[in-house]
Parts: structure tokens; C-alpha cells; sequence
């Protein structure tokens, strides 16, 4: 589905003033589509500053930034081996990964039933997307998040067998190589266990000017109705 862009936001979202280092650059707004849209056009994205993601919306350009750059992902071996006879598909539940995503059970929570609507509007009109992990048909795995041009924001991801959140991953970097153009995948910040995976951080200034070069770039051909082989659906 090519994006539908929405009605344009009347708020200021901008890193504009941010010093060096801090996270929080903004609080009120809305989730609108093209509040959410122009925030990450920005170098934004939200998220709740009460209990569970609860409200008010914070807006965050975090100083470093976690990056995955074309050629740095890295899966080790028993990853690999893990992940065998697992199935990745595109776009085929992406509800049910937020739903999965959000969870409150999981520590560290944030994604209030206000943001899984924001995303789900976003997903509506082509612009959020999933990835999904399967063994057999129970959904194992996933990520979610949001494609602008080259640009993919990464939101969350879940795992409920060993590595499928890895097998998501990889299957997410396969689509935006697809078509071979440099891509920026942001998962916000560098944790310890996406360092082990090939992710990097970035001061402001770079990731805004990776953002300036991605987001104006075609979006992969699986994004703009383009099926590479005919199907949206891949067999470790």
C-alpha cells in the first residue's frame, strides 16, 4: 500500500534548542498521523513520561542515538541455529505484534492503548509496518514501527521463543536492503544487547543528518506494492 499522507499537524516539532545529551526535548501535542509523521521527520518520536507510558506525551531525540547501518547487523551462530525453522512474514499481524508488544507484563512497558491506536492509524494509511515470527502458526516473534522513505523507526519488538525478536530483526534489515539503496534503521537508544547485535550510537547532529539523506529516498519496493519474488512471506 503507497502511503496516504495525512492532514498536516499544527504543532512545532523540532530538536531545535536540545541541548547536548538530553533525551527530552518536548511534552503536550497529539498522536495524530501527522503529528507522529512530522515528528519523525523531525528527529522525534513520543512517548509517555507518566507510569506505563501513561500521559503527559514526551518527545524524545535521544543524544546518543541507536543506530543499525547497512552491513553492521550481526546474528552469532547459535542465534542462527535457533532461529531455524521459524517463518517470517510482512505486514500479516500487525496488530497482534502491538497487542504482544504491549503487553504489561514486560518490564520497562510504555505503549499505553493511546499509542497502539496511534500506530494502528499509521499502519491504516501505509506508513507503520510489522514484521512477524512464526513456528508453525503460533506468532513467536515480531517488530514494529514506522517506514519514511528509508528511514525505519523501530518501536518495540517481542520475542516468546529463543531469538525470534533476532529473526525479526533480520528479516526487517533483508526488506530494506532489498532494492540495495543505503537504508537508517533507529531503535532509539544503545542497550548492551543491541551493541551485541551491531548497533551503534550516534550523536545528534549525525543521526539528523543520516535523517536528512534517508528520509527523502524511495521507500523499499515492498512498502510501495512491489513484492520482491512475487510474496510478502520468507522460510528460515
Amino acid at each position: 500500500m503507497v502511503p496516504q499522507e495525512p492532514p498536516p499537524t499544527p504543532w512545532e516539532l523540532t530538536t531545535e534548542g536540545a541541548l547536548p545529551g538530553e533525551d527530552l526535548v518536548g511534552i503536550g501535542a497529539d498522536l495524530e498521523p501527522g503529528t507522529v509523521l512530522a515528528a519523525y521527520r523531525a528527529g522525534l518520536f513520543p512517548m509517555g513520561l507518566g507510569d506505563g507510558g501513561a500521559a503527559p506525551i514526551g518527545w524524545w531525540s535521544p543524544d546518543p542515538r541507536g543506530v543499525l547501518l547497512p552491513g553492521d547487523l550481526h546474528l552469532s551462530r547459535s542465534a542462527r541455529r535457533s532461529t531455524r525453522g521459524l517463518s517470517a512474514t510482512v505486514d500479516q499481524a500487525f496488530g497482534a505484534v502491538v497487542e504482544a508488544c504491549a503487553d504489561p507484563g514486560r518490564d520497562g512497558g510504555w505503549i499505553t492503548p493511546q499509542i497502539a491506536e496511534a500506530y494502528g492509524a499509521l499502519h491504516e494509511l501505509g506508513w507503520a509496518h510489522s514484521v512477524e515470527v512464526w513456528r508453525g502458526d503460533e506468532l513467536v516473534g515480531g517488530v514494529y514501527g514506522l517506514a519514511v522513505g528509508r528511514l525505519f523507526a523501530g518501536e518495540s519488538m517481542f520475542h516468546r521463543a529463543p531469538d525470534a525478536s533476532k529473526a525479526a530483526l533480520h528479516e526487517l534489515v533483508a526488506v530494506l536492503s532489498e532494492d540495495g539503496e543505503p537504508w537508517l534503521l533507529d531503535v532509539q537508544w544503545q542497550t548492551p544487547h543491541l551493541r551485541s547485535l551491531g548497533v551503534r550510537a550516534v550523536d545528534r547532529g549525525t543521526y539528523l543528518r543520516l535523517l536528512r539523506e534517508r528520509v527523502p529516498q524511495d521507500l523499499p519496493s515492498r512498502w510501495r506494492g512491489i513484492p520482491p519474488g512475487g510474496g510478502a512471506v520468507t522460510t528460515r
